[in-house]
């Protein structure tokens, strides 16, 4: 494959990776502000698909086109913009994960308060408040990443 695919590959996956995270973010950050427990429990269905569907495969294949760019490219992985895009990739993925399973138990949680009519308990509020606080250190690790990929700092 040559480097202008590869880049093309990774860039594509970057917007899909960060963009549907930042969407379903929104999505289900809103929906749960409003507390109507039947949109609750619909969109954070859809949201724990899409992270299923774009965000596991985008988080794979990120790692791979940067490091297959870089050797094509003839960078050090040693470079210092490539070590810290590393790191905080590392730490946004270690608040991914746990989102994730936090997502399916939100999802749980919202379909069983909508089967039986009841409003979210306090146990979706607790997921939610730990929901948010791992994707504030996301969020920003991947704006210091896409900064790091355009300036390449020295």
């Amino acid at each position: 494959m040559d480097y202008v695919t590869l880049k093309w590959i990774h860039i594509v996956s970057s917007t899909l990776l960060f963009g549907t995270g930042l969407g379903t973010a929104f999505y289900l950050l809103v929906v749960t502000l409003t507390r109507n427990v039947p949109a609750i429990a619909v969109v954070s269905r859809f949201v724990v698909l899409a992270d299923f569907l774009f965000t596991a495969t985008t988080a794979i294949i990120q790692p791979a086109t940067g490091v297959w760019m870089a050797k094509m490219a003839g960078m050090p992985l040693s470079s210092k913009w490539i070590v810290w895009s590393i790191i905080l990739y590392i730490i946004a993925g270690a608040c991914w994960l746990p989102v994730v399973w936090i997502q399916i138990r939100l999802r749980e949680e919202a379909r069983l308060a909508a089967e039986t009519g009841q409003a979210t308990t306090r146990t979706y509020w607790r997921f939610f408040t730990a929901w948010v606080l791992l994707g504030i250190p996301a969020f920003f690790a991947f704006l210091a990443i896409f900064y790091l990929m355009v300036a390449k700092p020295v």
